[in-house]
């Protein structure tokens, strides 16, 4: 018998011989693809931040009103300031009708609500550096002194005491 060839006899393949694909990766397409690609122009810069107010200067905040504040002058003009808490807007809707009925019930009457930052738990009626009509102060959750409240009859007895 004559000798036959085999495979180990032939020389040993290569990588290059092989005629395998070689591996691609997700970063060796990105970098085909950019370099094919034209260069993108650079996106704008961003936009300026203000600058933070420092912790020993704060700004004085603004009051809030719903009228412009006139002095108890001549005119004989009286300004009643609410102050309600912010924390539920069982205060606020009460501040609401109690402004509304002493505007509608007292002509050239200024009424402000929360000209300042309100206190906690707080609802109060007074008049500008005078006298407090309701004052219910420092009240817990459900809020039952305010809730107990006939605010038809505090809005009279207020009316009644501005005249």
């Amino acid at each position: 018998m004559a000798p036959t060839k085999r495979k180990s006899d032939d020389k040993p393949e290569t990588a290059s011989e092989n005629n395998k694909p070689t591996r691609v990766t997700r970063s060796s397409t990105r970098q085909a693809t950019q370099a094919t690609t034209k260069p993108v122009a650079e996106p704008p810069a961003p936009k300026a931040k203000k600058a933070k107010h420092s912790s020993k200067q704060k700004p004085e905040p603004k009051p809030k009103t719903t009228e412009a504040p006139a002095a108890n002058g001549g005119d004989g003009s009286k300004t009643i300031v609410i102050e309600h808490c912010t924390q539920c807007k069982q205060f606020k809707i009460r501040a609401v009708k109690v402004k509304d009925d002493l505007e509608s019930a007292v002509s050239g009457i200024n009424v402000l609500v929360n000209p300042e930052k309100p206190r906690r738990g707080c609802f109060e009626v007074r008049e500008e550096g005078g006298k407090k009509f309701v004052s219910l102060l420092d009240m817990k959750r459900p809020f039952g002194p305010m809730k107990a409240l006939d605010m038809d009859a505090v809005i009279s007895d207020i009316i009644d005491q501005i005249k």
